[in-house]
């Protein structure tokens, strides 16, 4: 407690709470490419399934104008280095993890 000098602070186990300028949605990945849509549910599946808020911005009706992914600011640092893991372990890695899941 704030009263007590000799006792020390004991580490927060809750998430640290985003606010402000943190929160704001910014453009994790983009492109206007063919497969552009499918790429953009799968990041989007990765980052949610971790915990990471996701915005897919793009129209099925004009795949022509592309699609993009953003995340919050406060979180970019986080969802790029999940994106790198799931590249790393391609598609293998998401295989089991299906069958895993159907267990």
């Amino acid at each position: 407690m704030a009263q007590d000098p000799d006792r020390e602070e004991e580490p927060q186990s809750q998430d640290v709470l985003l606010t402000s300028h943190a929160l704001d949605m910014v453009t994790l990945w983009s492109s206007g490419t063919v497969t552009a849509e499918m790429e953009a549910d799968m990041i989007r599946g990765v980052l949610e399934s971790n915990g990471i808020p996701v915005m897919v911005v793009g129209a099925s009706q004009y795949p022509n104008l592309g699609f993009e992914v953003k995340v919050p600011r406060g979180k970019v640092k986080e969802a790029e280095e999940l994106i790198e893991q799931a590249q790393a372990a391609g598609p293998d890695a998401a295989i089991e993890a299906e069958a895993e899941s159907e267990k």
